[in-house]
């Protein structure tokens, strides 16, 4: 397709130890996205850091829970990277339980707070992370709270305010 295609594909096969396969399209308004599911959770970091040789930068961190990764016990993370004007999305698929994914921050600093919001909504451990602060739940709630409470899709259609806290403040009474 692209010097960007090829360069991308042979970043992340070097950094991964294997060919990676990534789906390139290109949309009716030139906008080029690429797809690409990594093999397991250890090849995050070498393929983030491959990204950033590229001069890659993260733009943003999307934890889902889609019913066929539910029904296998199973959770996915898509990084999202611009790489000069195009999006390649790198996709980790976890164990719904004991999902842990290494710490990008080191490599990608904005990934601060986006690694400790999975921390702190989501039962996902950030190994490595330089700190595991909570930003912004009271410590008195259970962790987790929005994956137990509110389904992701909720979340995520603008169903947010007084009545989600009520929700998730309804769920912790109910659990004590």
């Amino acid at each position: 397709m692209t010097d960007l295609t090829t360069n991308v594909a042979a970043a992340l096969a070097m950094a991964a130890g294997e060919e990676i396969n990534v789906l390139w399209r290109r949309d009716r308004k030139g906008v080029l996205t690429g797809w690409c599911r990594l093999p397991c959770g250890e090849a995050l970091l070498p393929a983030a850091r491959a990204v950033a040789e590229l001069e890659g930068r993260l733009a943003m961190v999307t934890p889902y829970l889609p019913e066929r990764a539910k029904e296998k016990g199973e959770r996915e993370i898509a990084y999202h990277f611009d790489l000069d004007g195009a999006t390649l999305t790198l996709t980790v698929v976890l164990p719904l339980e004991w999902a842990r994914v290494p710490s990008l921050t080191p490599i990608f600093r904005n990934c601060d707070w986006q690694e400790r919001e999975l921390m702190e909504l989501y039962d996902v451990q950030v190994v490595g992370h330089p700190d595991p602060r909570r930003l912004f739940l009271d410590h008195t709630l259970p962790h987790a709270p929005f994956e137990r409470l509110v389904p992701y899709s909720t979340f995520t259609n603008a169903a947010t305010g007084k009545a989600l806290w009520d929700k998730v403040l309804a769920g912790e009474r109910e659990d004590a």
